[in-house]
């Protein structure tokens, strides 16, 4: 077995099926098993699974046993010389893993490898490639100073589109080999969510492995659809902050106690961060392109009275002119006709065109995508 591909799912039946489609797209010259782990979800998604994608090892947990837990049950049950952990609000291309498995091989000591993301609205997520995030270096990010001196946090020694050595690959995209993940001991379980990738990250730079960014594929993560941003949502991060650093970096009183008034201080700039979130919906808006031929596409969009223009062919520039002379609010891409890797590129080309992106999976009856990095991403039903 080439790969073993783990995703752990809580509630988000529908951006995990577009994950799982690419997925499938991806393997096809590849072995690959695909292990979800639900953490007791209160959709559909277990039924879904085993209706839609029944070649697949399915955990059913009967509660939320957390991120870390999840994903060590389920490496538990990998097979593959290689093991990826995926979040499930992604989006693979169609030779991501042969990419990846290419670089991989060539590497004597790797650790985890990570990869370019792009949220859903093309944009470069800067967790992609990261540093240990030392009392210092977590200073300089919380106060916005960046330079080659202070950019740690977010590895700033690497462009977005350059390959090399980093500390801290992202948890939604951690690539490495199943022997030593478990050479580690995987994921700490004491983490419940957030920050167990910068754990495992450390882990496997003290054990003498490198841990590499590579940016020759990308890979959508639409971000926190399993977690509604709130303030159950910052009790996670802020609960795990406190574990790495006691863990870590505890030193003194005096540093203890500046320490925990920063990780404070974050959580509740994040607060009122997500408080005054705005979430725009698909009826807000109603001037599309539509990207495909789907006929029932077609009548859905006349049936909601949306204005939509419709292109087949074309190129970058003639598709940039096209929406600006028409003023475009939301691209909708087809699976059924544009591959995966092209709609990842199109997101990322047209990322500065102000329009939302919004995609057609193959083979479902929904049209999914997501607005903004801080609030749940959102389904239409054709």
């Amino acid at each position: 077995m080439d790969l073993s591909v783990v995703i752990v799912s809580y509630n988000v039946q529908f951006f995990l099926e577009q994950c799982l489609l690419s997925i499938q797209q991806a393997s096809k010259e590849l072995q690959v098993e695909v292990i979800v782990v639900d953490n007791n979800s209160a959709d559909d998604t277990c039924k879904n699974i085993q209706s839609k994608f029944p070649n697949i090892t399915l955990i059913e947990n009967k509660n939320n046993v957390g991120f870390s837990k999840a994903n060590n049950e389920g490496v538990k049950l990998a097979t593959g010389e290689y093991v990826l952990i995926l979040n499930p609000d992604t989006v693979v291309a169609e030779d991501s893993f042969t990419k990846i498995l290419s670089f991989a091989k060539e590497k004597q000591n790797l650790g985890v490898l990570g990869v370019k993301l792009i949220d859903g609205s093309g944009n470069f997520a800067p967790e992609s490639k990261r540093g240990i995030p030392t009392p210092m270096v977590s200073f300089y990010k919380l106060f916005g100073i960046s330079g080659k001196r202070t950019g740690k946090y977010y590895a700033t020694h690497l462009s977005e589109d350059e390959t090399g050595v980093v500390e801290v690959c992202s948890g939604a995209f951690m690539f490495l080999k199943r022997a030593v993940f478990n050479e580690v001991n995987g994921f700490n379980e004491a983490y419940f969510m957030y920050g167990e990738d910068i754990d495992l990250s450390m882990k496997l730079l003290n054990s003498g492995y490198q841990n590499y960014y590579y940016s020759n594929t990308q890979v959508i993560h639409y971000k926190g659809e399993s977690t509604k941003k709130n303030v159950k949502y910052l009790k996670y991060f802020h609960d795990a902050m406190k574990i790495f650093y006691n863990k870590h970096f505890k030193l003194n009183k005096v540093y203890d106690f500046f320490m925990k008034f920063g990780i404070n201080f974050w959580y509740f700039l994040k607060l009122f961060k997500y408080n005054s979130s705005e979430k725009k919906t698909l009826n807000q808006f109603k001037n599309y392109l539509y990207l495909g031929d789907n006929e029932k596409i077609i009548s859905f969009l006349e049936s909601k009275n949306h204005t939509f223009n419709q292109l087949q062919k074309y190129n970058i520039d003639s598709l940039k002119k096209f929406i600006k002379k028409n003023k475009i609010e939301i691209v909708l891409f087809d699976n059924e006709t544009i591959s995966n890797k092209e709609i990842i590129s199109l997101f990322w080309q047209l990322k500065k065109e102000k329009v939302l992106f919004k995609t057609h999976p193959k083979n479902t009856n929904f049209i999914i995508g997501s607005t903004s990095p801080n609030t749940r991403g959102e389904v239409t039903f054709l």
